[in-house]
């Protein structure tokens, strides 16, 4: 199911032009989830646009989020799925949290697309 859904959210980031995809394998650093991934959007109202295409699709596709946090302000929203958290993020503040580096091991790590 993981790899579908993983999957699935990429292609939805994608549809609405989602910048610097990013998936992290991090089932070696937390007991909680398996895959990061981590996309960027040009403004807020984008931002939100991409979270709520990933939640639709999701749904569509028979997987209910477990949360969605962030949606109002827009600049930074997560969408929990359990194994999978997708974070979208305006670019400043996807720098400033820089969440590649701090859920990197190591630099062979990532899978960009």
């Amino acid at each position: 199911m993981s790899a579908a859904l993983n999957e699935l959210i990429v292609e939805s980031l994608e549809d609405l032009k989602g910048k610097n995809i990013v998936q992290l394998d991090v089932r070696e650093l937390s007991d909680v989830m398996d895959t990061l991934i981590i996309a960027s959007g040009t403004s807020s109202r984008h931002v939100k646009s991409l979270a709520n295409n990933v939640v639709e699709d999701a749904k569509h596709a028979g997987h209910q989020p477990l949360g969605v946090e962030g949606v109002d302000s827009g600049d930074w929203v997560l969408v929990d799925f359990g194994d999978i958290v997708v974070h979208v993020m305006q670019e400043e503040t996807r720098g400033f949290y820089d969440l590649e580096k701090l859920w990197s091991m190591e630099p062979g790590n990532r899978t960009e697309h």
